[in-house]
């Protein structure tokens, strides 16, 4: 009898198709609290990133947004390709207007988060730390890139990195 209910159970007893998307993410967040380097997808529930350079015009805006947000969400620097990585919302890049010093990726692009604890090079480090609360506001964070303007964009590099003709 239990079997006869169990098959009549139909779709409803089989695991929800969001459900290995929710495993993938509690694994990649466990292996950044672990303190691993994680690579995640873009987009989903998670966050989009926006892409500008990392000198001193980017470091301005980045002084901006501390200002507007008292205290900066995420951002992480890789000093080896001279670039910030700003978190933004999921779906940001839908909505992102084209901007001539960033640019803004989600799905199906993925980024590599480094260890929580990693605060200073060598290597991808958390400028402004992740808070499991905050992201950073689209709309302010593409006035404060328009405003400072960070060069080199990263345009023809992404597009090159991509294979997406530029």
């Amino acid at each position: 009898m239990m079997h006869q209910l169990v098959q009549s159970a139909g779709p409803g007893r089989e695991p929800a198709a969001d459900m290995a998307d929710l495993a993938d993410v509690i694994r990649t967040l466990l292996a950044v609290e672990a303190r691993r380097d994680t690579r995640v997808r873009l987009g989903g529930n998670l966050f989009d990133v926006v892409i500008s350079s990392c000198g001193e015009q980017a470091r301005a805006a980045v002084a901006q947004m501390d200002e507007q947000q008292n205290g900066c969400g995420p951002v992480i620097e890789d000093p080896d390709t001279g670039w910030l990585y700003w978190l933004v919302p999921p779906g940001t890049c839908g909505r992102w207007e084209p901007h001539g010093h960033a640019v803004c990726l989600g799905a199906p692009h993925t980024i590599t988060l480094p260890s929580l604890t990693r605060s200073t090079p060598p290597g991808p480090y958390w400028l402004r730390p992740s808070a499991s609360d905050r992201l950073l506001p689209p709309d302010p964070l593409w006035r404060a890139l328009a405003l400072f303007r960070p060069e080199p964009t990263p345009h023809a590099a992404l597009a090159a990195q991509l294979g997406l003709p530029h």
